[in-house]
């Protein structure tokens, strides 16, 4: 198949012509919407969102914002090294955000409702409760910036706290204090001034050099690219260090203005632990790889203890596991007074050094004048740390190469020989132990909330099976990591548990939901056996009501277990109505494992409704759907799994279409493929490599993977390393193959690595250089996710469109 990689004459045509993308002027066609009930599905309110307090007796339930209109995503941004900014409000550009527009709060024991009394028009977000539960901090949008509020959930009564602009460039720029006293935070200096000038007449080239160092960076998006970005990143990412009174006010400036990506207090309140960005900058990795310095100061500004002045890090290997060398990882330990914690790597930085310890976990507590004692040494990468008291502690490490997991039981008092508690393939889905349950302590540091007698944890997980989901409450041995179900969802019912309110009767907050019931969030008292609800969310989409779902499961010829979600049309009969056309939407994935890669799950208790720009909405249209069929792309035994990528998935997509045509569901001649990002990229490459489909839908992909060379998705090698690879994957060195009609469609401001939307213009062109059926749509102002309403509508009708065009009315294949 792969065996000449000649280009066709036309194709090389429509490179040697310097013509526009299209071959001819683009027009800019106004937004289309598309067909009923999609535009009132899409415009509902969309389904509030909860956050419990940090004593678990209250809950903030927040009604959000619906999607932006074009007008408020267009509005201007600055792209700096690796982060988008609104200038106007120096922090989060619409398109990454959600706005809170209406909060209440429930109490968990039963109460009435007590609704918040927030100014007309106010759009806030980042809400954070104080420690004791009393407040609930945000930051709001002004005119002229952020500004930080608080509500009392007890009246709803809300207030400004300082006429300070925060600085949330870098992101959340506020922290409550450990006493619920006040705040830390980053605001923008005052007299801070205009923003750098741009300069249009340049006074020189832009020149970078190598000198002969190796910097193996992967691609990313808004970086730096001249002296005019450095000056406006340092403008708009420099922040002053504040403590803000919450009843007075009164700021109480923290040393000097500097480019400080995170501020955290120690939980005694003592210590501030600053994370501070400087120069010299670079052209080809983001900020969070610039030259950082992180330290230990005091409210005056002092350093204390200096932990790490790291040099710029764009020389890291390209192996996934590469890492910094010197201290990294640096936080709190969050059940003592004042302990630092990190990490050092013991191999370098690069994981394909053969050592038997890989990463260090050291402590050191205040005054920070003694040696580090160290926690531990991991065999992996350090993956996290949950903390409990003096004798209990659980580290996280992880293994790429292997997708291999474990969890140690370490005592920090007295460091020693570890205890395995969980060694497993982190994709894993049957044999998941779950997640760690935390408690708040009075400071609102988060700890594993042990058991009454202190020899377990609790863990809560998805508790997959063959059979479904059945999400569960359990202890985890401290000993051994044995698991004991304390309580099971039925299987009528998908009930997540999201928090422990009462160990002793063991009352949890759920989220409840199944195939006809919507979700809500339940208090259920396990020992009681009594079910409370706390919210009644109506159905966000009634219309979605009588759609046909079920678990579809079938085999790859190889034997793989595979499996799919087919949805069909509300009333559909399958004797009355007969095969239907389809859209497959699937995105690939890669194992080491076989096993692990047919682990299937049947979804078919989930309530399902669409948003933004699902596939799903196709259902109204009359089209049956097949979500997410597995495309593993399997490497067993250290194989590497892209070395087969088109034989596998060419052997997934079989399989799907089979499974579907011989259910008598779908028809073989009216099936399309879809995808998003890799999705997208799987969608060329099955219409390049097979003639299964009829047409396909590609939205933001990447087809040219030498425009990828350092790796992509989750390929570590680099296109010198496995140059044959990245060819054959490459969709784009086979454009002249693809003969059914393929809708590309990417956001003009896309933001994801890899995904740069030169990507589809230059498939496009290649395309219509081989005489293709091809439309290629921009959304102009859209990142990797669509989100304006306006681009959201208008895509759901290219698709829809697509589909009517090409497959729906389409006759037999000749």
């Amino acid at each position: 198949m792969f065996q000449s990689l000649r280009i066709a004459p036309a194709l090389l045509a429509a490179f040697l012509l310097a013509a526009p993308v299209a071959g001819q002027a683009q027009s800019a066609d106004a937004y289309r919407l598309p067909p009923a009930p999609i535009t009132q599905i899409i415009d509902a309110d969309p389904t509030p969102v909860i956050v419990p307090s940090r004593d678990r007796k209250l809950i903030a339930l927040m009604g959000r914002e619906n999607l932006p209109s074009i007008a408020a995503v267009s509005e201007p941004i600055l792209r700096l090294a690796g982060t988008r900014v609104n200038p106007r409000t120096n922090g989060p550009i619409e398109a990454r955000t959600t706005y809170l527009r209406s909060l209440s709060f429930i109490t968990v024991n039963g109460g009435a409702e007590v609704k918040a009394k927030l100014p007309e028009g106010m759009r806030s977000l980042s809400l954070s409760w104080s420690p004791d539960g009393r407040w609930l901090a945000m930051m709001a949008e002004a005119r002229n910036g952020l500004e930080l509020w608080v509500v009392n959930p007890k009246t709803g009564e809300s207030r400004w706290v300082s006429d300070a602009r925060l600085n949330a460039a870098f992101g959340a720029a506020y922290g409550w204090l450990p006493d619920s006293s006040g705040f830390l935070a980053r605001i923008v200096p005052p007299g801070r001034g205009e923003p750098p000038v741009a300069v249009t007449t340049p006074t020189g080239p832009l020149v970078q050099e190598s000198k002969g160092r190796a910097a193996p960076v992967r691609t990313a998006q808004d970086l730096l690219a001249s002296p005019q970005d450095e000056a406006l990143f340092e403008h708009y990412f420099t922040s002053q260090l504040v403590r803000i009174e919450l009843t007075s006010g009164a700021l109480s400036p923290i040393g000097k203005p500097g480019l400080y990506s995170a501020a955290l207090v120690s939980p005694d309140g003592r210590y501030i632990l600053t994370t501070r960005v400087k120069r010299p900058f670079s052209y080809i990795v983001a900020s969070g790889r610039f030259p950082t310095e992180i330290a230990v100061i005091d409210w005056t500004g002092t350093v204390v203890k200096a932990v790490v002045d790291r040099p710029l890090a764009d020389d890291l290997p390209p192996p996934f596991d590469a890492v910094v060398t010197g201290p990294r990882s640096v936080g709190w330990r969050d059940d003592a007074p004042a302990t630092l914690f990190w990490v050092e790597a013991q191999d370098g930085g690069d994981p394909r050094t053969k050592v038997d310890v890989h990463d260090r976990v050291l402590m050191q507590a205040a005054p920070f004048a003694g040696p580090p004692t160290v926690l531990a040494d991991l065999a992996e990468r350090f993956a996290g740390l949950d903390w409990g008291r003096r004798d209990l502690a659980v580290v996280h490490s992880q293994w790429f190469d292997s997708r291999h997991e474990t969890r140690l039981a370490v005592n920090p008092s007295h460091p020693g020989a570890p205890r395995v508690l969980v060694s497993r393939n982190y994709q894993g889905r049957y044999d998941d132990p779950g997640d760690v349950l935390m408690t708040a302590l009075p400071n609102g540091r988060q700890i594993i909330h042990f058991t009454p007698d202190g020899r377990g944890m609790y863990m809560s997980g998805p508790g997959e099976t063959p059979q479904g989901g059945f999400p569960f409450l359990s202890s985890m041995s401290l000993e051994d990591g044995k698991s004991t179900r304390l309580w099971t969802s039925s299987a009528s019912h998908y009930e997540q548990v999201l928090d422990l309110i009462d160990d002793t009767r063991l009352v949890m907050l759920t989220r409840r939901e199944s195939r006809t019931d919507n979700p809500n969030f339940f208090l259920r008292d396990v020992k009681d056996g009594k079910l409370a609800q706390l919210t009644r969310i109506p159905d966000p989409a009634p219309q979605f009501a009588g759609v046909g779902k079920q678990e579809v499961k079938y085999r790859r010829a190889d034997g793989v277990q595979l499996s799919g979600t087919l949805y069909l049309p509300a009333g559909y009969d399958k004797d009355r109505d007969g095969r239907l056309p389809m859209l497959m939407w699937a995105y690939p994935a890669e194992f080491t494992d076989a096993g692990v890669a047919g682990q299937t799950v049947d979804r078919s208790n989930r309530f399902t409704r669409p948003g933004g720009i699902s596939h799903l909405f196709l259902l109204t249209q009359g089209y049956a759907i097949f979500d997410n069929p597995s495309m593993p792309i399997v490497g067993a035994d250290g194989a590497q799994p892209n070395d087969t990528y088109i034989e596998q998935l060419t052997a997934d997509a079989e399989a799907a279409v089979n499974a579907v045509v011989e259910m008598g569901v779908a028809d073989r001649d009216r099936i399309a493929i879809g995808g998003h990002s890799y999705g997208a990229f799987m969608t060329a490459n099955l219409l390049a490599h097979t003639d299964l489909f009829r047409a396909g839908i590609a939205r933001s992909g990447a087809y040219n993977r030498t425009l990828t060379p350092f790796g992509f998705q989750s390929e570590q090698r680099t296109y010198w390393d496995a140059t044959d690879t990245y060819t054959k994957m490459s969709p784009f060195t086979f454009a002249t193959k693809i003969n059914e009609p393929i809708l590309l469609i990417h956001g003009g401001a896309d933001d994801n690595s890899g995904t740069f939307p030169i990507q589809s213009e230059r498939f496009f062109a290649a395309l219509k250089g081989a005489g293709a059926t091809a439309r290629y749509v921009v959304l102009p102002n859209e990142a990797h996710a669509y989100r304006a309403r306006e681009s959201t509508l208008h895509t759901l009708w290219e698709m829809t469109d697509w589909m009517d065009r090409y497959v729906k009315k389409a006759g037999p294949r000749k």
